[in-house]
């Protein structure tokens, strides 16, 4: 039996922007889910499958999707071109609504983008728990102008960390965008500013992987030749919009309903 109407849903939905690419909802179950707004896109399971559970918490229905460690969602690279943003005017955001698990990996947690290590295909990609620039469990806005490892350092060190973190068993709200200027790492709404790291300054536009570049991947990322960098915990929901959205649409997604 579904739940009543929670009183954490949105105030507005992720429909009411501009610039919306894809928005799931992850109220269906099955091998694939299929956007509810926006481009048609499908995530496919790509590791066993992804269970549909009731939880009271869930910002867009009475389900959420359990997201085990080692598995994840995908598209491939060549059926979601409006997901392939990259150029100078490769602005965006991604957003997703999460209640994070602890993982037995202990390391960095992807929750969606393009973003391949392994093939030097990093565009951009919404993380949480990376350890660029001393970040542990904060959000953080990775982005890339190359593909490859920023220069001087063995891995991509551009990227917007957060200074708070992300505890685990509770929802919350965790997004990136970028505006060809800088990119931005945003907890529940707001800027989760850090000095010189959120704001992070990075020129230049995203890195074009071209026909061989990174699928879309959500929970996982390829790097070192594997799968990897898993998210373990409840997904509510994922939105990708072709701009960076305002401070004020951002908090707007985050609003609760009044109860």
């Amino acid at each position: 039996m579904d739940r009543p109407k929670s009183a954490w849903r949105e105030a507005v939905s992720p429909r009411d922007f501009p610039g919306l690419v894809a928005f799931w909802d992850m109220q269906g179950r099955g091998a694939a889910r299929g956007a509810t707004a926006g481009e048609a896109y499908v995530l496919e399971e790509r590791a066993g499958t992804v269970e549909r559970v009731l939880d009271t918490g869930a910002p867009f229905g009475a389900y959420a999707a359990h997201v085990r460690e080692g598995q994840y969602f995908g598209i491939p690279r060549s059926a979601c071109d409006r997901l392939d943003i990259h150029g100078l005017d490769g602005h965006l955001t991604v957003v997703a609504w999460v209640r994070r698990a602890q993982t037995k990996h202990g390391g960095c947690e992807f929750l969606a983008g393009q973003w391949n290590e392994t093939e030097l295909g990093r565009q951009y990609g919404l993380f949480i728990n990376i350890g660029v620039w001393g970040g542990s469990d904060q959000v953080c806005g990775h982005v890339s102008a190359t593909g490859g490892a920023t220069t001087g350092y063995r891995y991509c060190m551009d990227g917007a960390i957060g200074s708070t973190p992300v505890p685990c068993d509770e929802w919350h709200v965790v997004a990136m965008s970028y505006d060809g200027i800088q990119a931005y790492a945003w907890l529940d709404g707001l800027l989760d500013a850090r000095p010189g790291v959120n704001p992070y300054p990075m020129g230049g536009g995203l890195h074009d992987g071209g026909p061989k570049g990174s699928d879309f991947t959500v929970c996982a990322v390829d790097r070192s030749g594997e799968m990897g960098n898993f998210f373990a915990g409840l997904l509510g929901g994922l939105a990708v919009y072709d701009r960076a959205l305002s401070p004020a649409e951002m908090w707007a997604l985050c609003t609760p309903m009044p109860s």
